[in-house]
């Protein structure tokens, strides 16, 4: 979901993560949110599109404005650390997990 931006107040607000770009540093990063963020881009007729033409392109987001989304709502997202060395991404809201986990146990 979106949380600012000229997309938080679209009634679609809420997309699937299509792409996460790594910028230089970890502040840097972006996300490009599915029939969010739509830009118009003039482009000129080549060989792959022959009418050439205004299309619409989906732009990257800072990660910060962002949210993940758990039964339909916003939640905020917390680290917690298990006995095996593993992390885990769990939202705040209900604590349930978010993804794999992203440091596995050391053998």
């Amino acid at each position: 979901m979106v949380t600012t931006g000229a997309d938080r107040h679209r009634k679609s607000s809420v997309g699937k993560v299509l792409r996460i770009i790594p910028g230089r540093t970890p502040n840097d990063d972006k996300v490009v949110v599915e029939g969010l963020n739509i830009r118009h881009k003039h482009v000129r007729p080549n060989q792959q599109q022959q009418q050439g033409g205004v299309i619409e392109k989906e732009m990257p987001i800072h990660i910060s404005n962002v949210m993940p989304v758990v039964d339909g709502k916003p939640t905020r997202v917390r680290f917690e650390n298990r006995d095996d060395g593993s992390k885990l991404r769990v939202a705040v809201v209900g604590g349930t997990q978010l993804g794999q986990e992203i440091r596995k146990a050391r053998s």
